[in-house]
């Protein structure tokens, strides 16, 4: 079993940390059972496990579940020139078209489970003192794990509210207020200093030393603080970490030496399986589909993508017309040589990938360009090469400006949910996604760059919770 270590956990850690409609709003049950529950360090780690189940969401068609990280593309690849739906109809269409509403169920659902994971976080970390030997390998996975989803939150909805500890039903001004994204961002560095000094590699798909540096370095990028960026990425490269040889490999052949971190999960599972990889194909038996490739990132990865391009998208074979992506094929596909990873694409074992050993390579690049143009410096030349060179892209580059760097990390993390974060820290969005909207009929604007809060949280707030502008 890929992930051994998700168990199922009793009675009293489920009903600690499911997740309520008010899952802001905990019912006083909830307190009274973590106060009951954690008293031994197998149960605390339990409740470490119990995180990561909140990341991988729940596979159900249920919009009343917490989906987690399966419904990710929808708030990210599909605001990006990446992807979109087949057919654009219904709340899936709101978000190639600029028209989110503050009603998105698919909003909602992230919104809600990544304040689960948070309350997950926190559970734990209110309960470390019944940890023994494994106290501050604990703390460090917890805040870890915190840092991930409140770095997901503030990029996606700006300020939001800030819950650093497992708060009472009453603590209503808390639950709702919003805290501006440098609070924020206070918080994140501080968690994931805590997951450097306290992890090591032992893990790939739980916190790691190699994980926290590699996202600490994306947060210094997207504030601007390219020296600490720089280093960090320097160290996940003294790691031991190395580019497949095979980019097929990197997502057929999981837990593998570029993976940092990934999200597991196992196929054929009722609890531990995904199904967002099927939503994206013509493997559940229709024709509808979402996450399909637009004319534009097609034609980046025709001209720049090497030998990615055959395992980034492919024809669908139903609509000639429409294309796929081929990363997560849940169903196989022989002429790629790609076995199916389920009896059942539906319930589908492929990992999803947070962070891998290219991607730490290329911020080492944007570490370098910094708040500048380009980069001539060996050290970064030598990072852009290696991942060109893999990629069969072997003529020799002695300049990387930053334009060349947004267009190579958008063909190596094609469909990855990279692409639109890439382009608001390059400062590339509003030109990029504007023209994009324009050649595809639809409107942009600034403001569509942060989801709306959504409107379910604003009501059960009685209005302290404040919305974005333009929605």
């Amino acid at each position: 079993m890929k992930r051994s270590y998700y168990i199922v956990l009793i009675a009293a850690a489920m009903t600690l940390s499911s997740c309520s409609e008010d899952f802001l709003n905990p019912v006083p049950v909830s307190a009274v059972s973590a106060a009951g529950y954690y008293e031994t360090e197998a149960q605390v780690e339990a409740g470490v496990i119990n995180m990561y189940d909140g990341i991988q969401g729940i596979n159900s068609t249920s919009t009343n579940d917490n989906h987690g990280i399966q419904v990710e593309f929808y708030l990210t690849e599909m605001r990006s020139d990446n992807t979109r739906a087949k057919n654009p109809e219904g709340e899936a269409a709101q978000f190639e078209s600029y028209t989110v509403e503050s009603t998105n169920g698919i909003v909602a659902d992230y919104y809600r489970s990544m304040y689960d994971v948070i309350f997950r976080a926190n559970t734990v970390l209110d309960n470390l003192d019944a940890a023994e030997t494994k106290r501050a390998q604990f703390e460090g996975e917890a805040k870890f794990v915190r840092a991930y989803a409140y770095f997901n939150l503030v990029r996606m909805f700006g300020d939001v509210p800030l819950l650093d500890r497992v708060i009472s039903p009453g603590e209503t001004e808390m639950q709702f207020t919003r805290v501006s994204t440098g609070n924020i961002y206070q918080l994140i560095v501080s968690d994931l200093g805590t997951a450097v000094a306290n992890l090591d590699d032992s893990y790939k798909t739980r916190a790691s030393k190699s994980a926290a540096q590699a996202l600490l370095a994306k947060v210094h990028l997207t504030l601007g603080n390219y020296d600490d960026a720089k280093t960090l990425c320097e160290s996940v490269m003294s790691a031991g970490f190395a580019l497949e040889a095979n980019f097929k490999d990197v997502f057929f052949n999981e837990l593998n030496d570029e993976i940092i971190f990934a999200i597991g999960y196992i196929p054929d599972d009722n609890n531990d399986s995904q199904n967002f990889s099927a939503e994206w194909l013509n493997a559940v038996g229709r024709t509808n589909g979402v996450n399909y490739v637009t004319d534009e990132a097609r034609a980046a990865l025709d001209e720049l993508g090497g030998n990615r391009t055959l395992y980034s998208y492919r024809q669908d074979a139903i609509q000639q017309e429409q294309y796929q992506v081929v990363k997560y094929i849940p169903d196989g596909d022989d002429a790629l040589g790609i076995a199916a990873t389920s009896s059942d694409p539906t319930s589908a074992g492929n990992d999803w990938i947070v962070i891998r050993y290219a991607d730490v390579l290329l911020m080492h690049v944007e570490a370098s360009i910094g708040s500048g143009v380009n980069t001539v410096d060996p050290a970064a030349i030598a990072s852009f090469q290696a991942v060109r060179d893999r990629a069969g892209l072997t003529s020799t580059v002695t300049e990387v400006t930053k334009q060349m760097l947004s267009d190579e990390r958008r063909v190596e993390l094609a469909f990855e949910n990279h692409r639109l974060f890439d382009l608001i820290r390059f400062g590339f969005a509003i030109d990029v996604l504007s023209k994009h909207a324009t050649d595809n009929g639809a409107s942009f604007s600034g403001t569509s760059l942060l989801l709306p809060i959504p409107q379910r949280e604003i009501g059960l707030s009685n209005g302290l919770l404040t919305q974005n502008p333009g929605y």
